[in-house]
């Protein structure tokens, strides 16, 4: 279920054309809301080269309404609450004790914004994905200040047409 209420499959999107898919940490992040602001500004250039955009995050609901104003954000977001979605794509993460430690003295309570005490994050990865489940593009890095940026997505999916 989207941020909107709406049933999401990835399987029914990729029927209307190419699907980015973005996982992102969640709205204490500044690095995914300068990267999620730019997906937005990009939006129309995305839509126009028939694809869609959806974002993935460990985060509630309460706090994906934050990244929405952050970052304004108009394409749909996924809470996933049980980290399946993060766990079959291969992007969850447990956070070490030092960097919690550290993220919980700059104000960041990750239990309170993921409601739970796991400390699982994704890798901030994105994948563009044709209609036939091929993906075209993918950018993975454990870095979580590295972003694909959203010229690639635009000459990816130019490519694709």
């Amino acid at each position: 279920i989207d941020n909107s209420g709406n049933n999401y499959s990835l399987n029914d999107e990729l029927k209307n054309g190419p699907v980015i898919v973005v996982f992102y940490r969640g709205e204490w992040c500044s690095y995914c809301n300068r990267h999620m602001a730019e997906i937005e500004t990009a939006l129309p250039q995305i839509i126009a080269l028939g694809a869609t955009v959806v974002a993935i995050t460990p985060e509630l609901e309460k706090f994906v309404k934050k990244t929405v104003k952050k970052t304004k954000a108009s394409f749909r977001i996924i809470t996933d609450k049980d980290r399946s979605i993060m766990n079959e794509w291969n992007v969850s993460f447990r956070l070490d004790e030092h960097i919690y430690t550290r993220y919980r003295a700059f104000g960041i309570n990750l239990d309170k914004a993921n409601g739970n005490e796991e400390r699982i994050l994704p890798v901030p990865a994105t994948y563009i994905i044709n209609t036939d489940g091929t993906i075209e593009g993918a950018h993975f890095n454990t870095d979580y200040t590295e972003r694909m940026p959203v010229q690639e997505m635009l000459n990816i999916l130019s490519e694709l047409r």
